[in-house]
């Protein structure tokens, strides 16, 4: 291959696509070993560049493989083979449809040629169109030929990539080809005269594209993360990270391979990590990765293909983030050997010292959560650590209540570990132990009873002073001088003392077991002992006093009334009795009858049941209804037993054939005759007449009160110049009265000749007389009604009546007034007037004597 770049080709290198070929620096190109060529042709695409000026250039080169001698590659004998002939045979024309003339002259039509497959180099510069091959027929000598193909990239898309000389059969491309947009194509080529008939059969032709190295290679990501535990052995797999060239991977445009650029930070070595150049496979390659240290590696990572070559491939890059993962290789410890702390006595849920440690590993993880244990020196468990799970320290905390008077101090000895266990090889640290010391303080603690509840038992009744126990409490603490003083503080009956300085009980009244405040034959009582330390302490307890039952009750008898027919039958009275003792104080019971009044044995009997219950039935043929007190004696079966003389009331009473007592007889039989039934109703119907004959007098006499005013005498009634009225008017607009209306009027001659008729008096008058209504002497009640009446009806019917704030009618005066007019009336400043003789006029006129009264001194 020669090759001149116009500067004496100093330093020029070459280099084909193919592996199984070389050439040398003066353009010899050669076969690097022994090669199998599976077709009749190849061709290779043969670069040469310039490493100082990085030019490159391109060449193709056509190899035709010329086939073996049948005879062990010998030549026929006689023959030469001449130029001319190793010409034709490296000649580009295809004779796929050759025809073979037999012996005796005739033709015989041999199988068509299988074509072998055609190579086209990707990228070719061209010129375009570019002549790949070039087909014929040997009937073109005969006849003329017309050539076509068909297939992808001819008549189908993507079209034209190959045309043919329908007359001379040449066959380009025409266009550069792409092989990683499509590797090969399948052609037909036709043979038809120009008739179109087919002169020989189609032929496949296969188009191979010759791949060339255009592509770098990719990586799937730009950046690959992974982990690997700190401390990890040299050799331990990491991740993988993988780039894919789209050229041909079968030829060395495609063999990626993969090696390692940079490593940052480079410690504790620059080559921490290695690659495996085929796989991408990153491991380790050097001891000493610390988290602690270093968390974290950055790699770059280059793939570059022609299996590597950095002279010839292309190359792309990557980053891979490495992360030291942690592991539990350092021990938490402590960071100091011993710890104090203090705690009051009695408290609990109180933490008294906070341990604290220092652990490398990673913060919040298993690795760093410490775990404390207790390992001497509380064999009671009063204490617990518990951890904080932000500062990791340690709390010693009081779960049980420590005694002062018990323990003074407790030396304590903890450890601390982590959650997850020690690495391979890591041993406990001694600064893993550690030593508490706690004081305990002393406090002033409340009294206690040592017996709380505290039980005794006595019989009831006991006589008031009686002393029954001593309820002391103990002053829990010892190195305190301290007194207790005693008190009640729940005495529900109020039975009980109890002394202040030793806890002495006695009894402040009997002690009754019936008493309300006795449950279950408990009465219950709670004492208060309090010491005199700074700040005092209390404590309480509870006294239960069981009662032995005495019989101090007596049987009530049951029931307290009964009823039985007059005439002895069936029907009889059921008794028993009621005691407020318990057995064995109680029954059974003795029911008996009095042998005083001698009647009550005469008439009635008792009939005994049982210990309980016995009957009361007539002794005699017929007892007069009534109701009868029939005294029984009950006695108990106390020791000594106790008696009781109750009365039971007995309704003696007519009963009918059901043995029922009737209706009037429980009215006979309730004490009252027929005489006493009578006059009970006739007081009460005079009660009745009485109650309504009031009811009727305080109705008329209300009557009389509101027609009082109308019926009076107008010369005897003082009232009849000055009405009192509810409502004098709208405000100060209307204090401008016409005054002459309340004058009396000379004549009433033009009132008397008025026709009847009701007039509107709340408006200003029009004429310069007042006019009023005539009253009658003798009045009758119906014309106050009437006149009423009228009045609201033609208010109602009015529509130009005044507005509320107006005069307004209240009151019928009258039809005039025995009184001079008011307008008579004005004041005199002479000063002669004497008004003394307003005091005699009563309390009405109190107010005017003051006024008016001693004119000389105001």
């Amino acid at each position: 291959v020669k090759f001149n770049n116009c500067a004496g080709n100093k330093g020029v290198r070459y280099e084909t696509n193919s592996l199984d070929f070389r050439v040398r620096a003066d353009g010899t190109m050669y076969a690097a070993h022994q090669v199998q060529m599976p077709s009749k042709q190849l061709i290779l695409m043969v670069t040469a560049w310039d490493p100082q000026t990085l030019g490159r250039w391109e060449a193709i080169v056509r190899f035709l493989v010329a086939e073996k001698s049948q005879h062990n590659g010998h030549k026929p004998k006689g023959r030469k083979t001449v130029p001319g002939e190793l010409a034709q045979q490296q000649s580009d024309t295809l004779l796929p449809w050759r025809q073979h003339q037999s012996v005796n002259g005739l033709r015989r039509q041999k199988r068509d040629w299988v074509i072998p497959p055609i190579n086209v180099p990707e990228n070719s510069r061209g010129p375009f169109p570019q002549q790949l091959v070039r087909i014929r027929s040997d009937k073109d000598k005969e006849i003329h030929i017309r050539y076509s193909i068909t297939g992808v990239g001819a008549d189908q898309p993507p079209m034209e990539v190959f045309s043919i000389d329908p007359v001379s059969g040449r066959m380009y491309v025409t266009r550069p080809m792409d092989r990683e947009e499509r590797a090969s194509y399948h052609l037909r080529a036709h043979a038809v005269d120009m008739n179109g008939n087919k002169v020989e059969n189609p032929i496949d032709l296969y188009i191979y594209v010759i791949d060339m190295n255009d592509n770098r290679p990719e990586f799937i990501n730009q950046v690959y993360n992974g982990s690997v535990d700190e401390g990890s052995k040299p050799g331990t797999y990491v991740m993988t990270v993988t780039a894919n060239d789209a050229d041909d991977s079968t030829t060395a445009n495609g063999m990626v391979r993969y090696r390692i650029v940079t490593q940052t930070p480079q410690s504790p070595s620059q080559n921490m990590f290695t690659i495996n150049s085929e796989t991408g496979d990153i491991v380790t390659v050097a001891a000493g990765l610390d988290r602690e240290k270093v968390q974290q590696y950055i790699v770059i990572v280059q793939a570059t293909d022609m299996e590597g070559n950095l002279n010839y491939g292309l190359s792309n890059t990557a980053t891979a983030i490495i992360t030291v993962t942690d592991v539990n290789d350092n021990p938490p410890e402590f960071t100091t050997s011993t710890y104090s702390g203090e705690v009051p006595e009695n408290r609990v849920e109180v933490v008294v010292a906070n341990l604290t440690v220092m652990d490398r590993d990673q913060p919040h993880s298993p690795n760093w959560n410490a775990i404390y244990r207790i390992i001497s020196g509380d064999p009671s468990g009063h204490f617990t650590i518990r951890t904080d799970p932000v500062t990791n320290e340690g709390m010693v905390t009081v779960v049980k209540a420590v005694d002062y008077e018990m323990n003074r101090a407790f030396m304590l000895t903890v450890m601390v570990s982590n959650q997850a266990p020690l690495a391979s090889g890591i041993q406990m640290s001694f600064q893993s132990t550690a030593g508490v010391t706690i004081s305990v303080t002393d406090v002033n603690e409340a009294p206690y009873f040592p017996t709380n509840h505290k039980l005794i038992r006595l019989e009831e009744g006991v006589p008031m002073g009686t002393v029954l126990t001593t309820f002391s409490a103990v002053d829990p603490d010892r190195f305190m001088q301290q007194a207790v003083r005693y008190s009640k503080l729940s005495d529900p009956a109020n039975w009980l003392n109890i002394n202040a300085t030793n806890g002495q009980i006695t009894t402040a009244a009997v002690l009754d077991r019936e008493s309300d405040y006795i449950k279950n034959n408990v009465y219950e009582a709670t004492f208060l002992a309090a010491d005199n330390g700074i700040p005092p302490a209390s404590g309480t307890g509870t006294l239960q006093i069981y009662l032995i039952d005495i019989n101090d009750n007596a049987p009530e008898l049951l029931p307290k009334e009964a009823q039985i027919c007059e005439k002895p039958n069936l029907n009889v009275i059921n008794i028993t009795a009621a005691d407020a003792d318990i057995d064995p104080n109680v029954g059974p019971f003795v029911f008996e009858l009095p042998s005083v009044p001698s009647a009550v044995r005469k008439n009635w009997t008792i009939t005994r049941l049982n210990g309980d219950y016995a009957q009361l039935s007539l002794r005699i043929m017929y007892l007069e209804a009534g109701v009868y007190d029939v005294p029984i004696i009950v006695t108990d079966s106390g020791n000594p037993p106790l008696y009781n003389t109750s009365i039971i009331k007995v309704k003696v009473c007519p009963c009918d054939e059901n043995g029922d007592c009737t209706t009037i007889g429980a009215v006979a039989a309730a004490g009252l005759g027929t005489g006493a039934i009578i006059a009970i109703l006739i007081c009460i119907i005079i009660l009745l007449t009485m109650v309504l004959l009031f009811v009727v007098w305080m109705k008329r006499r209300e009557k009389e009160r509101h027609t009082k005013q109308l019926l009076i005498d107008p010369e005897d009634d003082v009232r009849d110049n000055i009405l009192k009225y509810d409502e004098e008017g709208g405000g100060e607009e209307d204090q401008d009265y016409d005054l002459s209306q309340l004058q009396q009027p000379e004549t009433m001659d033009h009132v008397l000749n008025k026709t009847p008729g009701v007039r509107r008096v709340d408006e200003r008058p029009i004429g310069a007389d007042p006019q009023y209504p005539i009253r009658p002497v003798i009045p009758h009640p119906g014309d106050i009604g009437d006149f009423i009446n009228e009045g609201l009806r033609a208010a109602d019917n009015d529509p130009t009546a005044p507005p509320y704030d107006s005069l307004l009618v209240f009151d019928y005066e009258g039809s005039g007034s025995t009184a001079g007019s008011v307008s008579s009336l004005n004041s005199s400043s002479s000063g002669d007037q004497d008004y003394d003789y307003l005091n005699d006029w009563g309390p009405r006129f109190k107010k005017l004597a003051d006024m008016y009264g001693g004119g000389e001194e105001d």
